[in-house]
């Protein structure tokens, strides 16, 4: 008994194997001519799904390259550099191309930086290398309303970025002092990504925003190009003469999402927090 069923499974895998050729033989893709694509997209809120993606595609090896399609104004600060640190481990086993769509802005820029290649459309949003921290000041309005709040705390500082009192003078400092570390963590990366003296990235990385076709010039994309563009350049870097099998992850919309990803940043910000982002507010 226990032979007779160690052989169907035995069949069973054979079976799965040959319709898997098969499937390939069809679609007249050789094996070892995948390209993975990655969408990154809207608001940076969460790195777990983007990081296992790539994770996944760099541990298989059918997968050739990888591209990571952006189109994100960037988001938290710690998510983008958890992506940014995944990408350049991918780019030290595979190529990794970005394909920048209508905005790569400040994290959607970050977290591009290391790969192989960056191509961006004509009139793509990118750049914003800077930091931003926005703290809602209720104070006026918790007075007027007649509500006050006491406070009993430990420390100094403990209350520091309250959204029921303005920020003092000491604290502005402070939190500036977080900023420019920050946005030095920021300036750093994007010079050892692009492989851009520092010097040149500080004199760009005051928040503005470049065209496509302006951050050819300075450096901080490759060549303009589609999406389409992108995956050929991918396939070409990793000599894959045919037409490449391109794979994605279907989008499957799920309660986590809301809890993780999905949550409109509006929606977020409805309650007082103080966020520290690397993200392109217009």
């Amino acid at each position: 008994m226990k032979k007779g069923c160690l052989i169907i499974a035995g069949l069973l895998i054979v079976m799965m194997a040959v319709s898997f050729i098969i499937v390939l033989f069809q679609k007249n893709v050789p094996l070892g001519s995948r390209i993975a694509l990655v969408r990154i997209e809207g608001p940076i809120l969460d790195s777990k799904k983007i990081v296992d993606e790539i994770k996944e595609y760099t541990k298989d090896s059918s997968v050739k390259a990888i591209v990571l399609r952006v189109d994100s104004p960037g988001g938290a600060v710690a998510p983008s550099q958890e992506i940014y640190a995944e990408v350049k481990k991918a780019v030290l086993k595979k190529k990794v191309v970005v394909s920048m769509g209508s905005v790569a802005a400040s994290g959607g820029y970050y977290i591009s930086a290391p790969a192989s290649k960056i191509i961006a459309n004509p009139g793509t949003l990118t750049g914003s290398i800077g930091v931003i921290l926005e703290i809602p000041n209720l104070e006026g309005l918790m007075s007027k309303i007649g509500i006050k709040t006491e406070v009993i705390k430990s420390g100094r500082h403990k209350d520091m970025g309250s959204a029921f009192r303005g920020i003092k003078q000491e604290e502005r400092e402070i939190l500036q002092g977080v900023m420019d570390n920050v946005h030095e963590q920021f300036i750093r990366a994007v010079s050892e990504g692009r492989k851009i003296k520092i010097e040149t990235v500080r004199e760009i990385a005051d928040g503005r925003i470049f065209s496509g076709e302006q951050a050819v010039d300075n450096g901080l994309i490759d060549e303009l190009g589609t999406l389409e563009d992108a995956i050929k350049t991918a396939a070409t870097l990793v000599g894959i003469k045919d037409e490449p099998d391109v794979v994605t992850k279907e989008d499957k919309f799920s309660l986590t999402d809301i809890l993780r990803n999905k949550i409109p940043d509006e929606l977020a910000n409805v309650f007082p927090t103080m966020k520290i982002k690397y993200l392109y507010t217009p």
